[in-house]
This record gives structure tokens, C-alpha cells and sequence, in this order.
């Protein structure tokens, strides 16, 4: 049996070629020639001239990147935990020349390297980094794999892990461990969601707060800017030609109508400074009261002064003078 049909190392495309004295090689595609025992050349695409009987077609290599399945392997992890995973190895040839002479199978070769490569890569990583860090893996595995197969000629492409096959006791320790990292997770965004409410509530309680202090402020700043106007007000017009007799009106007319609404509240008793003297403090603001020329005003006085003498209290004490004056000696 002839070496292209004993040795299939990437895609051998058939048997060994009888030499007719020409041979056409179809594109992405290599042959190797030997004359006499030695290496020749490698014929390139299209139509290629041969001595016949001295010129020996010997390999013949696929130059298109080709797909090979890794089987599944045993593999132990950084903290001792024994997994089982398999890959997909993608191998394209780039010299023939060292593809044919440099290794016996050079397929075999780069799929034993690929394997031993994985088991060390994965020896360095914990379970839980094996299954975050599977691209990181997959290119330490590709780099090894080019390094160790510079002299063979053939190239790893790129390698992917497919499945990682762990124990029935770690998957549920997994699980249980997700589980708990996911609840972990979900009570952290409980707190800090109510935390936020309640920093929520208490910028709004502290805003509110403010506001309705400087609303009280400005309020008690209005109001005092308008008694401090009223006041400065009122002392122009005591100034003013008159303005003594207009104040001793307006004090007449506030102390009517005072007993004006007394009058008008049957269970309200409030005595006065001077009680037995209302009537002449009423004549007093009536008389102020004629002087100005009031006669409406003085009409409203006259009325007003009734009804103080008709709900008029007495006084205790000068109620008690006139009966002990009354008594016979």
C-alpha cells in the first residue's frame, strides 16, 4: 500500500495517481512530489508537467480549513472538582512540505495535543471561572496548540468547547449556590429601593419643611412691614393739622362698637376698667364725635350708647356703697 492511502492525515482525496506525464491539482489543493526517493516539489493548481517513472506522486493535502470532533475527556479544576467536556477543533494545512516530513499523522498529533492542552488549562481555573471564562480558555488552548505545532505545518484555526458535563452533586450544590445569589441579589434591591424611599420621603418632608418655614417668615416679614407702614402712617397723620381729633374719634368709635358686640352676647360678661363711669366715657367720644361733624356716625354712637346703658353691669363694689348709705342709722 502506497503512503497516500496508508497515511490520511488531513483529506486525502483518494488513492496514489498513476504518473502519466501530466497531472491537473484542482484548486486549494497540494501535492507532493518525490523523484528517486526525494522530495521534489509540490505542485501547484491547474495543469503540471511529470517524468514518468522517475517523478512519484506521494501526499496529497487539503488546503481548506477542515472541522474535527474533540470526544469528551476528564478533566479535574484548580479546586478539585472532576468535569467531563468535549470540543470542536477547526486545522487548516500551511506548508505541505512540513505537513508530509515533520510528523507521522499530523491530525492525531494536533487532536492529542488539543486534549492534553485543555486538561492543563482547566487544572489552572476554578469550576465557577471554568464556565465565566470559556473564551478566555478557548484562546489559551488555541495559543498552546500553535505553539507545540510550529514544525508540523498544519494550524489551529480556533478550538471551542462544547459541553462541560459536571457530578450530580456539584450541578445541585451549583444550583442551590445560584439560587442563592439570585435571593442575595433580590434582597439587596429590596433595601436599597426602600432605602431610596426613604431618603425620598425625608427630602420631601425637609423640603416641605423649608418652604413652609421661609412661607412663615415671609409672612411675618409682610406682616410687620405693613404694621411698621400703618404705624408711620398714623404718626404723619397725628401730625397733621386735626389729626389729634381724628385719632380721639377713631378711639371713641372702637369703644363703642366693643360694647356694641357686648350687647349683642347674652352669655358674655365683661366688665370694664371703669364701669360706673360708661356712660360718661360714651358722652366723651359722642362729644368728640359731634365736634368732627359726623351726624350719620354720631346717629350709629347714639344707638350704640343705649344699648351699653341697657346691658350695663354694675359694679360690686359701688353696689355695696349705696346699700350700706341706704340703711337707717
Amino acid at each position: 500500500m502506497n503512503k497516500i492511502a496508508s497515511r490520511r492525515w488531513l483529506h486525502v482525496l483518494g488513492p496514489a495517481q498513476h504518473n502519466l506525464g501530466f497531472i491537473i491539482v484542482p484548486q486549494q489543493e497540494a501535492i507532493v512530489i518525490e523523484r528517486l526517493g526525494k522530495f521534489r516539489t509540490i505542485l501547484s493548481p491547474g495543469l503540471n508537467v511529470l517524468i514518468p517513472f522517475l517523478d512519484k506522486i506521494m501526499y496529497r493535502h487539503s488546503l481548506k480549513e477542515e472541522v474535527y470532533q474533540i470526544s469528551s475527556q476528564m478533566a479535574i479544576t484548580k479546586d478539585n472538582v472532576t468535569i467531563n467536556l468535549d470540543g470542536v477543533l477547526y486545522l487548516k494545512i500551511i506548508d505541505p512540505y512540513k505537513a508530509s516530513y515533520g510528523v507521522g499523522d499530523p491530525v492525531e498529533a494536533m487532536k492529542q495535543l488539543a486534549q492534553t492542552t485543555m486538561r492543563s488549562e482547566l487544572g489552572k481555573l476554578t469550576l465557577d471561572r471554568t464556565f465565566e471564562e470559556r473564551e478566555t480558555l478557548n484562546n489559551a488552548i488555541v495559543d498552546a496548540i500553535n505553539e507545540a505545532a510550529t514544525e508540523w505545518g498544519i494550524k489551529c484555526m480556533r478550538y471551542e468547547i462544547r459541553d462541560i458535563t459536571t457530578p450530580a452533586n456539584i450541578k445541585k450544590a451549583m444550583e442551590l449556590q445560584a439560587e442563592a445569589e439570585r435571593q442575595k441579589r433580590a434582597d439587596i434591591l429590596t433595601s436599597e429601593g426602600k432605602k431610596q424611599a426613604d431618603i425620598n420621603l425625608a427630602e420631601g418632608y425637609r423640603q416641605s419643611s423649608i418652604l413652609k418655614a421661609e412661607g412663615e417668615a415671609k409672612a411675618i416679614i409682610t406682616k410687620a412691614n405693613a404694621t411698621g407702614e400703618g404705624i408711620r402712617l398714623l404718626r404723619l397723620s397725628i401730625l397733621e393739622e386735626g389729626g389729634d381729633d381724628a385719632v380721639k374719634l377713631r378711639l371713641a368709635e372702637k369703644y363703642i362698637e366693643a360694647f356694641n358686640g357686648m350687647a349683642k352676647k347674652n352669655n358674655t360678661m365683661i366688665v370694664p376698667s371703669e364701669s360706673g363711669n360708661v356712660a360718661g366715657t360714651v358722652a366723651q367720644a359722642l362729644g368728640v364725635y359731634s365736634q368732627m361733624g359726623g351726624r350719620a356716625n354720631k346717629e350709629a354712637a347714639t344707638k350704640a350708647a343705649k344699648n351699653v346703658k341697657t346691658t350695663q353691669f354694675n359694679d360690686p363694689i359701688l353696689d355695696s356703697s349705696a346699700t350700706e348709705e341706704e340703711k337707717p342709722n
